[in-house]
């Protein structure tokens, strides 16, 4: 008998599907720098890159996030290396966040503490797996002392 074509409606669970990822983060060799400074602006000229707008329009719309002027030649210096006294400041920072909607910003911070940026969807499943471990740690406390208490032919 010969097989029935695929529809195209059908995702095939080895090849389509891609689980989520609740940690976005820069590929280490795109931000890796000689200092925090290199890193950080690294970092910004990257999402900068990918946000898909001009550098011109995330400054226009940061200025009126900020209700202050931020420039094209601002975020220039932000995002180059060799402008090292140019570092961007933390409300300029929540600024190209907002504007962005790039969480590999804050995660490159946030892995440096040895931390991860997440959406707060996954806050209830990270509780649970915490529950589940006490849980785990529980149950094996009790194994032990029944261990224990059968060994004493207490039970």
């Amino acid at each position: 008998m010969a097989r029935r074509p695929a529809s195209p409606d059908q995702l095939d669970l080895l090849t389509d599907w891609q689980p989520s990822q609740p940690v976005e983060a820069f590929a280490p060799e795109m931000v890796r720098g000689a200092s925090i400074a290199v890193s950080i602006s690294k970092a910004v000229s990257q999402a900068l890159s990918d946000c898909g707008r001009s550098r011109a329009e995330v400054a226009e719309a940061m200025s009126q996030f900020l209700d202050e002027q931020v420039s094209e030649h601002m975020l220039n210096a932000y995002a180059s290396q060799a402008r090292g006294e140019h570092i961007i400041n933390l409300v300029r920072f929540v600024a190209l966040l907002n504007e962005t909607h790039d969480r590999r910003l804050l995660e490159l911070i946030a892995s440096m503490f040895g931390w991860a940026v997440i959406e707060r969807k996954y806050l209830p499943a990270i509780a649970l797996a915490e529950r589940m471990e006490r849980r785990a740690k529980l149950d094996r406390e009790i194994d032990a002392d029944r261990n224990v208490l059968r060994k004493n032919g207490v039970l």
